[in-house]
Parts: C-alpha cells; sequence; structure tokens
C-alpha cells in the first residue's frame, strides 16, 4: 500500500496569509486563510508595510489551524511548499522565513512554489492538466499569457507592461466612482 504524501502549504504573497495541507497533490484537507481586507480598506488598496506586518502576527496561528483542521500534526507533513516570489517582498518574507524554520526544525524538505505556476497548477486539483496549453493568469498584481509544452516548462508569451489586468480594474473603478465591496469601508 503506499503511503499519502501530506504537504504543508504557505502563501503570504501579498495580503491574505494562507495555509494548507494538500495529500497526494489533490485532496485538500484543510485551506486557512488569514484575510487582512478590514485592515487595508480605509486605503483603498494594500499597503505593503501594513500586509507584512499582519503576516507576521497570524503565520503561527494559521499554520497551526491548518494542521488541527486537517486533524494531522507536524510530523505528519513530509514536506512544505511556499511561495518564493513574486510578491511583496516583505509578505513573501515571512512564508519563506516560517516555511523554512519548520521545515529546518522538523527536517522536512522545503519546496518553493513560483506564485505564477501557483496559480496554473492550482487548476490541476479539479482536473488534470492536459499539454501542451496555454494558460491566462489575470490577478490583482499579474497578467500573463503563459504556454506550457509539459509540465514545469513555461514560456510567457505576453504580459502587461506595468499595471496587471485587475490592478488596471480597481484604479479605473475607484476613478468613476464605483464601489468594489472588497474595498468599501461603507
Amino acid at each position: 500500500m503506499t503511503k499519502d504524501i501530506l504537504i504543508l502549504a504557505v502563501e503570504t504573497s501579498c495580503d491574505e496569509t494562507s495555509v494548507s495541507v494538500i495529500k497526494n497533490g489533490r485532496d485538500i484537507l484543510s485551506n486557512t486563510v488569514l484575510s487582512q481586507i478590514e485592515s487595508h480598506k480605509r486605503f483603498g488598496g494594500v499597503v505593503p508595510e501594513v500586509a507584512s506586518r499582519h503576516h507576521v502576527e497570524g503565520i503561527t496561528a494559521t499554520i497551526n489551524e491548518a494542521l488541527g483542521d486537517a486533524d494531522v500534526s507536524i510530523e505528519d507533513i513530509d514536506a512544505i511548499a511556499v511561495t518564493e516570489g513574486p510578491g511583496l517582498i516583505g509578505a513573501l518574507l515571512i512564508g519563506v522565513n516560517a516555511a523554512k524554520a519548520l521545515a529546518f526544525a522538523y527536517d522536512k524538505p522545503l519546496i518553493p512554489v513560483h506564485h505564477i505556476a501557483g496559480h496554473i497548477y492550482a487548476n490541476h486539483i479539479e482536473e488534470p492538466l492536459t499539454f501542451p496549453l496555454i494558460a491566462l493568469i489575470v490577478s490583482g498584481g499579474h497578467t500573463e499569457l503563459v504556454y506550457m509544452k509539459d509540465h514545469l516548462s513555461f514560456e510567457v508569451i505576453g504580459e502587461t507592461r506595468d499595471d496587471a489586468v485587475g490592478e488596471a480594474y480597481d484604479k479605473v473603478a475607484r476613478t468613476i466612482g464605483f464601489k468594489l465591496s472588497r474595498w468599501s469601508t461603507s
């Protein structure tokens, strides 16, 4: 009988602290998210220093909650995955340092994950990826068109030059007075 592989996944690339326990690459046993949206609303967007501080305050509790929700201990974990970038450098450092500390303390392999690759591979949880493929990533911070001939073979074939589509959408909406529920203070 094959042993299940448990991965503790840590994501802190922007304004949410997210920790999950994933079994065999596709079965999400827990997904704990510590949102910072209330803290950033008054600024109309994410303030990198504020985001970093919230990650520092919440990373340990979020890790513990994810392990508890999955009903596993850190000793049960086979490896630790962490977003290595791109993202807000201060926010990334919190997640990377927490993951490195756990990996070192418990002698677990550390798996660095590229943020954009994470967006693409998140689809694999629902359906296996079929290659070759073209992936369109549209988020608040990144907009890319990526060609993949095979697993881990990435070729960026198009991307925005400055503002990502999501960021541009937020800016235009604020300029014309459209209330975005995630940034609304009312």
